[in-house]
């Protein structure tokens, strides 16, 4: 056991330097905009789910969460391998956004799936005008998570 403890503080040491070299402490940690974009995904599919069980309260959470994130994501990443995303995520994304969010203050369900399909199609076109078609983006047909219920509560 007393061989044991000095080579456990070397590997344990040996890896918190090797961790350490990889970003200095003072920076913080910045998404890159693929995470910012996967967790767009992943938020898209939560809000079809809430909006689809008539969850207002989820499916709005759910878009301020979209906003949010896109908001830093323009932010962090005004442009990204060259293609200006932070003005087509603007000039896509404004008004699909400004009108899911009424049809969700209205509780319109077929307002609803209008403006989710058209929030779907914005996606699509900014992905085919920064040359990556090939992230097509659709209505889920499956939940992404399987812990988290979507109707709403006292349902």
């Amino acid at each position: 056991m007393k061989r044991f403890v000095p080579i456990a503080v070397l590997i344990l040491a040996a890896a918190g330097a090797v961790g350490a070299g990889e970003r200095p402490a003072s920076e913080p940690y910045v998404p890159g905009f693929g995470e910012f974009m996967s967790a767009t995904q992943v938020r898209h599919a939560k809000l079809w789910f809430a909006g689809d069980a008539r969850n207002w309260e989820l499916a709005a959470f759910e878009l301020d969460e979209i906003k949010e994130g896109l908001e830093d994501a323009t932010r962090l990443h005004p442009t990204h391998e060259g293609i200006p995303v932070a003005e087509m995520i603007k000039a896509n994304l404004d008004a699909p956004l400004s009108a899911l969010a009424k049809a969700i203050e209205a509780k319109d369900e077929n307002g609803f799936t209008r403006a989710f399909d058209v929030l779907t199609a914005a996606c699509n076109s900014c992905h085919t005008a920064a040359a990556h078609a090939f992230i097509k983006i659709k209505r889920p047909t499956t939940p992404p998570v399987s812990n988290q219920v979507f109707a709403p509560t006292g349902k």
